[in-house]
Parts: C-alpha cells; sequence; structure tokens
C-alpha cells in the first residue's frame, strides 16, 4: 500500500504490461531524480506485478536503480518482497540498506521470519545485525513487542555477534509457535 504523500501523485490508471514495468524499471536508474520519482510512483500504482522486476533492481549496478527499487518495494508492502529486502540490507550504498530496513518495518510480522533468520545465520555481518536493529527499534512500541524487544536487547550487548543470533533463533521458535 502506497504511503500518503505517494497516493497524491499517483497516476490514474497505469498498464501494468511486462514492457511498460520493464520501462519503468529502466526509468528507476535515470539521473534526473523526478523521473526516477514519476517512474516509482507508477510502479507503486502497478503493485504487485512490479514486484518480481524491482526484486531483480535490487541487484543492479546502478545505485539509482537499487535505491529506487527498494523505497518502492516498501511503499508495495508485499510480504513476498521480505527476503529480497534483507538481502538488500547487506547492500554497499547504506541509502538502499536502509530503505529495505524501513521496507521490512512496513512489512511488520511478515518481515521478521527472513530478517530473524539472516540475523541467526549470518551474525558477523554489521550490516544485517545494523538493520535488523533498525527494524526492531521501529517495532518494539507495537504489538510486536514479545517478539522483537529481547532480539534489540541483544543488538544493544556487549557481543551483539554471539547474543543476537541466539535472540533471533528464540524469536523465530516463537513465532513458529504462533502460526500453529
Amino acid at each position: 500500500m502506497p504511503n500518503a504523500t505517494e497516493q497524491h501523485h499517483l497516476p490514474p490508471s497505469v498498464p501494468s504490461d511486462p514492457a511498460t514495468i520493464d520501462e519503468h524499471i529502466a526509468t528507476l536508474g535515470d539521473h534526473d531524480g523526478l523521473v526516477r520519482q514519476r517512474a516509482r510512483h507508477s510502479l507503486v500504482a502497478i503493485g504487485e506485478p512490479a514486484v518480481p522486476a524491482l526484486v531483480k533492481a535490487l541487484n543492479d549496478p546502478n545505485g539509482h536503480r537499487r535505491w529506487e527499487a527498494a523505497k518502492t518495494l516498501g511503499a508495495i508492502c508485499d510480504p513476498a518482497t521480505a527476503p529480497a529486502l534483507v538481502h538488500a540490507m547487506e547492500d554497499e550504498d547504506f541509502g538502499v540498506r536502509w530503505l529495505a530496513a524501513e521496507g521490512l518495518t512496513s512489512l511488520k510480522r511478515a518481515g521478521l521470519v527472513p530478517l530473524f533468520q539472516a540475523l541467526a545465520e549470518h551474525p558477523d555481518s554489521v550490516w544485517i545485525r545494523e538493520g535488523a536493529h533498525h527494524v526492531c527499534r521501529m517495532l518494539v512500541d507495537h504489538d510486536l513487542h514479545d517478539l522483537v524487544a529481547p532480539v534489540l536487547a541483544a543488538l544493544d550487548s556487549v557481543e551483539p555477534e554471539l547474543e543476537a543470533p541466539r535472540a533471533a533463533c528464540e524469536a523465530l521458535d516463537a513465532l513458529s509457535h504462533d502460526d500453529e
């Protein structure tokens, strides 16, 4: 779902055929920020049909395209994008990493399983820990407090690379029991 700012600028009717999506994806790499913004708004309006192309764009060599793809996926808010957003939290560009974490935050509970799995599997990744910290900090005051607070405390500990994976595994266990 687009945020309030983007809803005011959505085109009234955007075709969602693959050629149009590919054209908008290509435009996400333009040097002109307004051109990129219009393409992003169009892709948000297209929604779920644009997700596979946007996920692919997260790995594009063009930094503008990766940044815009992460921002667009966060606005579309499709739970299926959570693993790709977690992967993007290891992008070389801080802005892409930040937007990936923001996208996971917008997914709320749906983004936690792949996030906690990555935290458990890659405890030495500073960028995964930083992204997980941001997501947990943003969600700790919501109805997910009991799940994210222990992970956040582990990430804030003296040895987060040791404490966070254990807390993430415990949170994953709690999530799996909630789903039963």
